[in-house]
């Protein structure tokens, strides 16, 4: 009876171990299946949301990484000239200052339907160079200074030098542009925002913002 029910367990033992290396064999040939080369990587895709901002307008001087899928002669990282346009093989010249990095995807899209079936373009913003700030008055380096998504009034007085001896620190405003063309004044107390009273006045600058110091 002893050796009837050991002879049974070894026969369950033994059909366990058979099982245990075949799933591991199965899934060490799932593991090492190559990837179908033509198939695409979902991240970093033309329509992934790291992309495409929908709600950034390309201007003169930033620069565009345009990639057309297996196209490597196409690809480049283009600056936007002067003139609003940039120039690619096959494409020749494009607008693309005054358009959404989604728009200028379509635009070269169809440009280069007459030369490649049905092409995979995608339009990155590799560097902002358009968007840009004032600071005018009494502090030491007055100019023109491009503008990051996190610029306050604070980062734009350091970015300036700082103030001259004479500056009117409680005086201080931003004049902003409205869509219809009039501009709106808001002020800025310097003394009152490092002091903590006031922190709210240090806002985010947008582009053509124009700071002026007293």
């Amino acid at each position: 009876m002893i050796r009837t029910r050991n002879q049974l367990m070894h026969k369950i033992l033994g059909v366990c171990l058979l099982f245990t290396i075949s799933a591991t064999v199965c899934a060490q040939g799932a593991a090492e299946k190559p990837a179908d080369p033509d198939t695409k990587a979902t991240a970093g895709g033309p329509d992934t949301a790291a992309n495409v901002d929908d709600s950034f307008v390309i201007g003169a001087g930033d620069v565009l990484a345009i990639n057309v899928w297996k196209e490597p002669e196409i690809s480049h990282a283009v600056p936007v000239r002067s003139d609003g346009k940039v120039s690619l093989p096959l494409v020749g010249e494009l607008q693309a200052a005054g358009q959404t990095p989604r728009q200028l995807q379509a635009a070269l899209k169809d440009k280069l339907q007459t030369f490649i079936s049905d092409p995979d373009v995608t339009v990155i913003v590799q560097e902002v160079r358009s968007q840009r700030f004032n600071i005018l008055g009494q502090v030491v380096k007055p100019g023109s200074y491009l503008l990051t998504n996190t610029t306050t009034v604070l980062d734009a007085i350091a970015l300036a030098g700082g103030f001259r001896d004479f500056a009117k620190k409680k005086s201080i405003y931003v004049l902003r542009a409205k869509a219809d063309g009039s501009q709106t004044r808001i002020p800025f107390n310097y003394n009152s925002v490092i002091k903590g009273d006031n922190p709210t006045q240090n806002i985010r600058l947008e582009p053509r913002d124009t700071l002026v110091i007293p």
